[in-house]
């Protein structure tokens, strides 16, 4: 991104200085194909996965989606009005619709899965959900949002079964500010923000290109580390956390524990004990953790994603999301334990 910051010229003029701010952009598109398992010519370059969402759901269209989707996604149930798919008690797609079948109900629109749940980690796989839309033959596009999951675990745009896939440069490392909408080559995607028509005419405005050459330095890091199974240390030290945690803490309930997670997210709630309190109480520990999603801090509400998963608001409103990098030792996730313990022992001391 510092080199880039020398390169001055408008990736849409024809001379040299243009020509080579275009090059760092192609560059990039390249390196976040790579990640994605996509051709560059399928990458869309956004402000970030917020407004990949506004791109894939323009007004006016049937929203298809379970209640443990982003916010990103679910703030087009009001002006666009919203069909709820069904999860188990995990947060795991079922495959039915208030109890019916996506034959029965689902005629046209997009349909909105997550790759991975930015607050319990819990994964989703998307193809064989996909597999059943097309062979209804309907008017249905399926958007994947992949933000969480990309850099984390291995991600493939053919393999997820998406027409669409929502992408955030910040969630492996790269810039803020800045992410993709991968379309479907031959998919026609109406722009979002008309002017000038870069971005294969479906996102004008002049390319930020600073941010987009960090996309790609940080795309091209994150599938190495995945490549080379960095983060399976990281999901051993999740086990030593939560198994800390549980030995000592007999009523604290790991959300997702039954199913497949993200290496480096634990969720768990202490029915009574605000989550917002345990932030504020960790944070002066010096931890750094949320109550939901961080794209919602602020919000003192109960985790609209666990609600969805059928637990009741007491529980939804004390869970926290504590999540591991690459680069967390084990002697931060038992210091972490010893003092969230502490507090822990204080509530129920309080509670008693």
């Amino acid at each position: 991104m510092a080199a880039a910051m020398d390169v001055v010229g408008n990736p849409s003029s024809v001379h040299g200085e243009g020509r080579a701010a275009k090059a760092l952009v192609e560059r990039a598109r390249a390196q976040v194909a790579e990640l994605v398992e996509c051709s560059p010519g399928e990458v869309v370059f956004t402000s970030g996965a917020t407004e990949a969402a506004s791109l894939a759901v323009p007004q006016g269209t049937v929203l298809w989606s379970a209640g443990i989707e982003h916010d990103a996604v679910l703030s087009w149930a009001q002006p666009n009005g919203v069909e709820m798919l069904d999860v188990d008690e995990n947060g795991v797609l079922t495959g039915t619709v208030r109890g019916g079948s996506f034959a029965e109900n689902i005629q046209d629109g997009v349909v909105a899965m997550q790759a991975a749940n930015s607050e319990t980690g819990v994964l989703q796989d998307t193809l064989p959900k996909a597999q059943t839309l097309w062979a209804l033959n309907r008017d249905v596009l399926v958007l994947v949002d992949a933000a969480q999951a990309l850099g984390k675990v291995p991600f493939s745009f053919a393999r997820s079964g998406a027409d669409l896939v929502m992408v955030s440069a910040h969630k492996f490392g790269g810039p803020k500010g800045v992410g993709a909408l991968i379309v479907k080559h031959g998919l026609d995607v109406k722009a979002g923000i008309r002017g000038g028509g870069q971005e294969m005419g479906r996102r004008s405005g002049t390319e930020n290109v600073i941010g987009i050459a960090g996309f790609g330095a940080a795309a091209e890091a994150a599938a190495r580390d995945v490549a080379n199974g960095c983060w399976d240390q990281v999901k051993k030290l999740r086990k030593i956390l939560e198994s800390a945690l549980a030995g000592a803490a007999k009523e604290t309930i790991f959300v997702g524990k039954g199913a497949n997670r993200l290496p480096n997210t634990s969720c768990f709630a202490t029915p009574g004990w605000k989550g917002e309190t345990q932030v504020m109480q960790m944070d002066l520990a010096g931890f750094a953790i949320s109550a939901g999603s961080a794209c919602s801090s602020g919000k003192v509400r109960a985790s609209t994603v666990l609600r969805a998963m059928g637990y009741d608001d007491e529980t939804a409103s004390s869970a926290i999301r504590v999540s591991l990098g690459l680069e967390t030792t084990e002697q931060d996730v038992l210091r972490f334990a010893d003092a969230w313990l502490a507090q822990e022992r204080k509530f129920r001391a309080r509670a008693a």
